[in-house]
């Protein structure tokens, strides 16, 4: 984990704790980094509800509730299914019957190959709160675990943005 991604896990756990809010993370390209970065910060247990990597397009639909009709014509690299993964994530995370407050999801590819037509270091990136829910789009270069690596920062760097 980046410093810079440490940073912001950090500042995001503070920010949620002090709104109230909970967190929930959907990753692919990501594999877990998201999350990771997020338990490392002490006391992220006070907001931070779980993560699932959904790396199969399947369970992208299946667990996220992603639009199967999306992922057939678009596949799992899109901003929208993007947007879809960070409000299933807050759903499927939810206790009681009420969402997660925020949650975080990312899609790309890392390489070593396109994927779907998207050339690698296309990454989408959503951030849904009970205010709003922000899609980004990156091309970001490197290598596979560059790419991943920044991926993970710029999510965390997002949401920090959206819970301001």
């Amino acid at each position: 984990m980046t410093d810079a991604a440490s940073s912001a896990a950090r500042e995001l756990i503070e920010r949620l704790v002090a709104r109230g809010w909970s967190l929930a993370v959907a990753e692919s390209l990501t594999g877990g980094s998201v999350t990771a970065s997020l338990v490392s910060v002490p006391g992220a247990s006070a907001c931070l509800r779980g993560g699932l990597v959904a790396y199969a397009t399947d369970l992208k639909h299946s667990l996220l509730r992603v639009d199967p009709d999306l992922l057939a014509t678009e596949g799992p690299v899109h901003p929208d299914v993007a947007r879809q993964m960070a409000l299933g994530v807050r759903e499927l995370a939810g206790h009681g019957g009420v969402a997660a407050d925020v949650g975080i999801a990312t899609t790309g590819v890392a390489g070593p190959a396109t994927q779907g037509g998207r050339p690698v270091g296309t990454v989408y990136i959503a951030v849904a709160t009970p205010l709003t829910v922000r899609v980004e789009a990156f091309a970001f270069g490197g290598t596979r675990e560059q790419i991943r690596s920044e991926a993970a920062r710029t999510a965390l760097a997002i949401a920090v943005d959206e819970v301001a």
